[in-house]
Formats: structure tokens, sequence, C-alpha cells
């Protein structure tokens, strides 16, 4: 066998000396000819805008690449008129800032606008004063909107710089002069502040990860470019880390409302995303924002998993600013903050529940069912991951803890409307085509014992029903492999039942082939050897209640 490809493969590029020229010109053939780069690759690397005129003040921002989508993302109407890149976390040379400069300045004049590192400030800045030697009438800010040291001399520039990018946009779109964009961006510069966690570093193009977070463990108060954090913390989840976040942001909280852009340092998954966002939004000084951008990916750091968040106060005019349309699509808009919009369910799907009634010896039997799912989650995720999407523990315990909190509102004391009120309570809590199925087993299972049906019986006309819906038969790798024998055999009590479902569940492991299910797509490779986790998920509940009540 051929050796495994080493992790710094493992990345969609050809070679990192031409990482940032490809990756720019994959950008310009989507922009719909909004964008153009100057002809100077590979040293000069300057994105620009194509219906540039000269005619109002120039926005000229950049630095090193690595931190898509700025800072290429963000030229067109409304934000920067040209973005100089460098090589991946290096500054570009003063001859390309100064290429940039001097192709989109006209006589209004020009506004750098730079991160505080060593590198952007020496070579924007010296490129500045040879722009001064051209005629060319040119500002510069410094953005160091990084709170994780507040002690550093020379704080860093991250993501709060879209804020100086967003409101001198604004005003240099609106024809307004030089003197009163750099104005406007230097209270920006002023006024933001950021901070940023991470649970793992970035990679390197054509290099391994640095294995610097130990698990369990975040880092708080990170760069943009792999640099450490001011500390390791441990890491409970995204509550906690945003309130590790919030507690740094809280003593720099300005007067009066603010605006708050969440930003995806590259790795972290929508969906973590929009949950941070949440706790963002029941974290106390929310009360002070009136405004927020994002959560979207904006000033990245390669695929770090982390997340940063930047505070500004916002007056009217910065509001006006911040909220004002742009072409460039990285810029994700900025919004109010608002409490959820909840609206009642169409008529008709509002559930009606039957009247509860107490049954000790069901209600303990159902609780000890949920019990078992909920702590056997772990293991049939680690066994779905094997032929599936490594979520059927997840999907089963959450249910099952639904269902346990529902307990005492279930008619316990009626078989028929038991059935009834479980098949509810799964069809609105159990995602999935699981969720469906047991939701139809169970409502199946309550019309059989009001038919006159004992629970053996009901339960298996619930069976039956599923088979018909579904299409499984023994012998096509589901949990009706399992089940189908467990109930033929309980009518000889609970120990011959646990033993047909283990044998069930797992003669699935010498099935190679699924006939039903998401392992239907998946191949035999991936299914020789493992039991399908929803046979397993029936084996271990028949198993757990025989030998608790043997």
């Amino acid at each position: 066998m051929p050796d495994a490809a080493p992790e710094s493969a493992r990345q969609f590029i050809n070679a990192r000396e031409t990482l940032v020229t490809e990756a720019i010109d994959g950008a310009l053939r989507a922009s719909g000819g909004r964008l153009a780069r100057l002809d100077g690759y590979p040293h000069v690397k300057v994105v620009v805008r194509t219906d540039w005129e000269r005619d109002r003040v120039a926005l000229v921002s950049g630095g090193g690449s690595g931190h898509e989508p700025a800072h290429a993302g963000f030229v067109g109407r409304g934000m920067l008129t040209a973005a100089v890149c460098g090589e991946v976390f290096a500054s570009p040379s003063v001859d390309a800032v100064l290429a940039g400069i001097l192709a989109v300045t006209g006589e209004a004049g020009c506004l750098l606008i730079v991160k505080n590192y060593t590198g952007d400030r020496l070579n924007f800045g010296l490129a500045a004063e040879r722009a001064r030697a051209f005629g060319k009438r040119v500002e510069m800010v410094v953005v160091d909107d990084d709170v994780a040291l507040p002690e550093l001399p020379q704080p860093r520039g991250v993501a709060g710089t879209l804020f100086v990018h967003k409101i001198a946009g604004h005003l240099a779109e609106s024809g307004a002069d030089l003197l009163t964009v750099a104005e406007a961006a230097r209270a920006a510069v002023a006024g933001a502040v950021s901070i940023g966690m991470s649970l793992d570093t970035c990679t390197m193009p054509g290099s391994t990860r640095e294995a610097r977070i130990a698990p369990g463990k975040a880092e708080l108060g990170l760069g943009i470019h792999g640099e450490a954090g001011v500390e390791q913390v441990d890491f409970a989840g995204a509550r906690q880390a945003m309130a590790l976040v919030v507690d740094r942001l809280r003593p720099h909280l300005g007067e009066g409302g603010h605006a708050a852009l969440i930003n995806n340092l590259g790795g972290a998954t929508p969906l973590e995303m929009a949950v941070l966002t949440e706790e963002f939004a029941r974290a106390d000084i929310a009360g002070r924002v009136d405004w927020i951008i994002g959560p979207a990916a904006m000033m990245t750091s390669l695929d770090m998993k982390g997340f940063s968040v930047s505070l500004l106060p916002v007056d009217d005019a910065a509001a006006a600013a911040l909220t004002s349309p742009v072409d460039p699509a990285a810029w994700p808009g900025c919004a109010r903050l608002a409490p959820p919009a909840v609206r009642p369910l169409p008529d008709g799907l509002t559930p009606i529940r039957a009247m509860p009634s107490a049954h000790p010896e069901r209600r303990a039997l159902l609780a000890r069912c949920c019990a078992i799912m909920i702590a056997a989650e772990a293991d049939l995720n680690a066994l779905d991951l094997k032929s599936g999407d490594g979520d059927t523990g997840s999907t089963l315990a959450t249910a099952a803890r639904a269902l346990d909190a529902a307990l005492d509102r279930l008619p316990l004391a009626d078989p028929t409307q038991l059935f009834r009120a479980i098949g509810l309570e799964l069809s609105q809590t159990m995602g999935g085509s699981s969720g469906v199925l047991l939701a139809i087993f169970f409502a199946a299972a309550g019309d059989a014992s009001a038919g006159g049906e004992d629970w053996i019986g009901a339960l298996r006309a619930g069976l039956e029903r599923i088979k018909q819906v579904g299409g499984a038969e023994e012998g096509h790798r589901t949990m009706v492999d399992a089940l189908s024998p467990a109930l033929a055999a309980l009518p000889d009590g609970l120990p011959a039942a646990a033993k047909a479902a283990r044998a069930g569940a797992d003669a699935t492991a010498r099935m190679t082939r699924a006939r039903a299910g998401r392992a239907a797509y998946v191949g035999a490779d991936k299914l020789a050897g493992c039991n399908d986790p929803g046979a397993e998920a029936v084996a271990r509940l028949f198993e757990r209640l025989e030998r608790e009540t043997g």
C-alpha cells in the first residue's frame, strides 16, 4: 500500500508559492466584473474596483492574506477602493502598496486603513510618504482594537478594522472630503474593541497544524496570525466561552448604544456561530447593544476554529454608515439586535393533549427506558459514525429527555391514549426519519389497543405499520432486525425478548448491504463488522430492562 499522505497535503491548494495569486484570480472570475487586479504578479497583488473614477476619496487597505474575505472581499461600492494583498500572514511590499495608492487616488485624496502590525505600519507608512512625493494627498489610520493585553503599548488590529472600513467607506461614497473621512475613521478606531477565542490553531498552507491547545482547553485573546493567546482556559461550551469574552469586553463599553460584530475566525460552523450569537444576546452587555453585524466570517485566520467579538459605540451618524447598502457580498449587513420573533402554530397543528393520569409502574418503566437511551448516546453516536452521520445516539437521547420531562403530562393509566400520546411527543421532539417512524409506531399501537389488542399485540401492530410505511423488513439492516424478533419472543418473557433482540442486532454486522436508511448509501467495507445503530439501540433497551428486572 502507498504511504498515507502527510497532513500538510490535506488542503485544496496547488502550491504555497502560487496560493494567493490563484485565490485572487478565482475571486475575480466570480466577481461579475466588479473587480480587477493590477498587472504586477507575483509581487504586486492589488485588487481594485472597476467602477472607480477617482472623483471621491479612495480607501486602500490590506495586509497579509489568510484573513479572507478581508481584505479583497470588501472592495466595492460603499467600502474599499483597493486592497493590497501580501503573502499569507505577511505584509505586502512598499511598492505593492504604492501601486495600489497610485492606481486609485485622484484629487480628493486617499485614506490608508492599516492594522497595527509592524510590517503593515512600516510598509504602508513608507508607501504613503512616497505617494505624497508624487503629489498625492494621503492620510493613514492605524487600527488597534485588540484588548486581549490591555497593558500592551501597541495593541493589534483585528476584526474591529471592519467598522473602520464600513464607516469610512460610507462617507467616501457619499462624497465627504478626505479630512472628514479620516476624522470619522479615527473616531471608529478610538472606540472599537475586540477579543477572540479559539479551540484550535490554524493550519499554515503546506504545513502541519501546531498542537498548541490541549484537549478540553480554549485559547483566549489570540491574534489573527496564529500567534498564541493571552491564556488557555477550560472549555465548557458556548455559554461559558462567550461569558469569558464578554467579561474582557465589559470594562471597555462606552456611553450610549453600541454595535457588535460577531466574527468567525474561519473554522467554526454557521451552526456554532449562531449559538454563540444567541449567547451574546443573552449576556448582560447586550442591553447596551443596538446593532449586530454577522455572525459571519469577515476577518479570519485561515481555518482557525474560533470566533471574535468587536464592539463600537454608535451614534446616529455611525448607525447610518453601518447600515447603508454596499456592493461587497462579504459584508453581512448591520441589523437591529432584537428578540426572536415568535408566531403561533397554524390552526390544526397545536397539539390536543390527553388528560394526564397516574400509573406508577408504567411511569417507572418509561423513565427507565428513557434513562437507558440517554446513557447509550455516546456509544450509539460512535457506532453510527461508521455507517452514517453519527447522530443516532443524540437523536434517541434528545427524544428520551423530552419524553422523560413529559411523563407527568401523559395519560399513564390508559394504554390506548398513552401509546398515542407517546407518538405525538416523539413526532414533535425527535428529528429525522426515526422520529417519524417511531411516531407512526406508537400511533398504530394506540389504534390497535383501541381495537382490543393487548400491549404486546399493540406493539406488534405498530411494527407492522412502520414496516409498511418505511419499507424495511428483517435482513434490511435496520432497527427492524432487532425489534421484530424481540416482539415475537416477548410472550415468552423479557429474557427471551432480550436474547432475540441481541441476536438480531449482531446479525446486522454480517450484512454488508443496507436496503433502507442512510446506510443504504454506504459501501460494504464500512458496514462489515459493525452493528446497525438502530438495531443496537433496540437490543440495549431490552437487555438493560431484562438485567434490571431479572
